[in-house]
């Protein structure tokens, strides 16, 4: 848990070092852009911004506080007691238990590396950490009213991210060599965690709920902030042409999608309302692409994954989630 503590600061300076980047291109791309003049642009900009923050700040604050309550204040054993015995029913029911678990992926990370030190697989593992970000409760509330039902969108992304958590976690238990998968410093961390967990009194819990609040925090609200700025930004700084040229192609359209979002990283919380500011212009598919990608591949992830699983590990869950993502997107677009 300390080692998270610890990162927690360079993830979010890494979060807004990359929004400000892309922002401040964007402001380069407006000045050579026909349109309005840029202050006008700004202030548009800065009202969309301001209105995305409000409509998903509750449901941060929301999913913050439910992870507070899983990870700290249910009993340890609480959640094994329920798993099956069979290695295939086991990685079923744990891709469905984020929706028990309403947290977003940068508090999932710690949560399964608890599971695996109390006896769950490397599979196991990695099908939880697929699928929780994308099932949670918190995210099918906010997909939904993001989105409602129009073009099957929530309903691709739920399929899909269950279906990907699934293969993934049949892939990774056919490895011949599942503990050559983790990194040596993840069992120093086990231990840190033995030890935190040894002190199950009420004040420490208490304490520890309140770290577990600020680090979540820190973890999330630089990436809502930059999200926010950046769904405002995109809308009234990229010249329309190029967004149509664009977001209207089928193929190009899923491609950007998913760069877009392996770059951002907003938490899955949210992104439903970053990616609402493209429904206008870019195909049903590629959003969807987008929120599948985003929440199990993206930058911040990947750096959080890196702390338990290997390189190779993580070159895996990005060309099998990418290729996943683009297939889902396609089928989509056909059925649009």
């Amino acid at each position: 848990m300390s080692t998270e503590v610890r990162a927690a600061p360079a993830r979010a300076l890494g979060v807004v070092g990359i929004g400000a980047a892309v922002v401040a291109g964007l402001i380069a791309v407006a000045f050579l852009a026909p349109g309005p003049a840029l202050p006008t642009r700004l202030q548009d900009g800065l009202t969309l911004s301001i209105s995305v923050l409000i409509e998903s700040l509750p449901f941060v604050i929301l999913g913050v506080l439910l992870s507070i309550v899983v990870q700290v204040w249910v009993p340890a054993g609480a959640i094994e007691r329920w798993m099956p015995r069979a290695p295939w029913a086991r990685r079923a029911v744990l891709s469905l238990l984020g929706m028990l678990i309403p947290v977003c992926e940068c508090g999932n990370v710690p949560f399964a590396r608890g599971l695996m030190m109390r006896g769950l697989g490397v599979a196991e593992t990695l099908t939880f950490l697929i699928a929780a970000p994308i099932v949670n409760p918190i995210v099918i509330i906010t997909t939904h009213q993001a989105f409602g039902f129009d073009d099957g969108i929530l309903i691709a992304r739920l399929l899909g991210g269950y279906a990907v958590a699934n293969l993934i976690g049949w892939l990774y238990s056919r490895h011949p060599d599942p503990d050559g998968l983790i990194t040596d410093r993840f069992r120093a961390s086990c231990e840190i965690s033995l030890e935190n967990a040894a002190h199950d009194g009420g004040p420490g819990k208490a304490q520890q709920s309140l770290a577990q609040f600020v680090v979540e925090l820190r973890a999330v609200m630089p990436a809502l902030v930059i999200g926010s700025a950046l769904a405002g930004a995109v809308q009234v700084l990229v010249p329309r042409s190029a967004l149509l040229a664009i977001g209207s192609n089928p193929a190009l359209s899923i491609v950007a999608m998913i760069t877009l979002a392996m770059i951002v990283s907003i938490c899955s919380n949210v992104d439903a309302f970053f990616a609402l500011s493209f429904a206008s212009t870019f195909t049903p598919g590629s959003i969807v692409a987008f929120l599948l990608v985003g929440p199990l591949v993206d930058v911040k992830m990947l750096a959080l994954l890196r702390t338990t699983f290997r390189f190779k590990v993580l070159a895996g869950l990005v060309v099998i989630v990418v290729l996943f993502a683009v297939a889902v997107g396609s089928v989509v677009n056909l059925l649009a």
